[in-house]
């Protein structure tokens, strides 16, 4: 590990999980059909309570957007449904959350282009031919929505702000969020509600960081949003998009007031700025350096909280060629503390056991299976079992309000990079008791 990054260090525990207590079962719901997809782990898919089911959603071929149903009730799987097109990029992956009045939205920001929303015709039901909704022209990229308990959603994503206006420098890449009210009809921007330019960002920097990479963003019962995020640039290179990764940051959003807040509590206001991010939101500070061709720290962060405490898994890239490196960061309550807890993992997705257990679902590159962990007291890293896959699994997403046994999506690593070609399998995982 480069000497730049101080973080302290405690013994690295094996990544290979051995069996343990947690009896999990997969099902293949649909085979050789995934593509590659830089989906985040959210909004994966939802549990409809009212009907039953759980409907899932996923990248096929060319990026195109797949939903699928589960029945609960006859156990059964519907066959795997096209409801819109993803224009052949990988970036521009489905994410799912349900509207109030009981309608499937599925969002794709249209790679630096625009947001699309795809509505399904009826309620409580991903059957027949959904409509599809240009929510803006807004340049957008990682659309993340959530749904507060009000039936309010919410869909951050990232804009790139020199397809808008050519004379801003391509590494200026910030946050901004819509919201809609009416269950999706119609859309008010972040710009319009408080005024802002932006929710979080900066244009400034001397290094050229002036991307933001939201990792993963957490809705929890509290009404907090939880977000944990990197920077990307040019580094004192000068512009250049996603060259460099450096440092982590944390904060929480409160879709009441639309302020933005540190650990500690600090208020932000409405606009998280470099100043901000600087000051009070750094959770670690990591070197510009591009290890063995790996984006360091990666594009996926996760973030969780025990008693309401934040902490936050991430892993960087080895300069010399070495494993991946795992780090858990915990707030105490006065500052972060950040040690390493494993090496050669791709932490893909985190979900609550108990009210101090997180279960943590991870791979290792080119093999099959996924591993889970347990995270106690945001502090202690323990191997829980091995998940067996047929395949190598590229993206975990816990299902909203999941009912085993469909709890975690498994999207299967394609074997090229090329979104033509979709051989991963999709794959759905679950507690066999309860």
């Amino acid at each position: 590990m480069s000497a730049a990054l101080l973080l302290p260090l405690v013994a690295v525990p094996s990544a290979n999980a051995t069996a343990g207590p947690a009896g999990f079962t997969v099902t293949t719901t649909a085979t050789n059909v995934a593509a590659r997809s830089d989906r985040r782990p959210v909004a994966g898919g939802v549990h409809d309570q009212k009907v039953g089911k759980t409907f899932i959603s996923w990248a096929g071929q060319y990026e195109d957007s797949y939903v699928q149903t589960y029945d609960h009730r006859r156990s059964t799987w519907s066959a795997p449904s096209r409801i819109a097109d993803g224009d052949a990029d990988s970036h521009n992956y489905p994410t799912m959350v349900q509207a109030r009045d009981g309608h499937l939205l599925v969002f794709r920001g249209m790679h630096n282009v625009e947001l699309r929303m795809s509505r399904s015709p009826q309620p409580h039901s991903a059957e027949g031919t959904w409509e599809e909704t240009v929510i803006s022209k807004n340049a957008a990229t990682y659309p993340m929505p959530f749904v507060t308990r009000d039936g309010t959603i919410y869909v951050f994503y990232r804009e790139t702000s020199g397809d808008l206006d050519p004379s801003v420098p391509t590494d200026t890449r910030p946050m901004l969020y819509v919201v809609s009210k009416d269950n999706g009809r119609t859309w008010k921007t972040s710009t319009d509600l408080t005024g802002d330019r932006f929710a979080i960002g900066s244009t400034a920097r001397a290094d050229n960081m002036n991307e933001i990479y939201i990792g993963q963003l957490r809705l929890e019962d509290s009404g907090r949003v939880r977000i944990a995020y990197t920077l990307a640039g040019g580094g004192f290179e000068g512009h250049k998009h996603d060259r460099y990764h450096r440092n982590l940051y944390y904060t929480w959003f409160d879709p009441r007031t639309l302020h933005f807040y540190s650990a500690s509590g600090r208020d932000l206001g409405t606009q998280i700025d470099d100043t901000d991010q600087e000051s009070f939101l750094k959770i670690a500070e990591t070197p510009l350096t591009l290890p063995n061709n790996v984006k360091s720290p990666d594009y996926i962060q996760q973030v969780g909280t025990t008693l309401g405490r934040p902490f936050v898994l991430w892993f960087t890239g080895d300069p010399d060629n070495g494993p991946l490196h795992n780090y858990l960061s915990t707030w105490t309550g006065r500052t972060w503390e950040t040690r390493e807890v494993a090496r050669g993992l791709r932490t893909r997705e985190i979900e609550p056991v108990s009210p101090l257990t997180w279960r943590v679902y991870a791979t290792e590159d080119g093999k099959p299976n996924v591993l889970t962990y347990l995270v106690r007291f945001g502090r202690t890293w323990e191997a829980e079992t091995v998940i067996p896959t047929a395949k190598p699994v590229q993206r975990v997403e816990v299902v909203e309000n999941f009912r085993d046994p469909a709890r975690a999506i498994f999207s299967g690593a394609s074997s090229q990079r090329d979104v033509a070609v979709a051989d991963g399998d999709i794959s759905v995982a679950g507690l066999s008791r309860r």
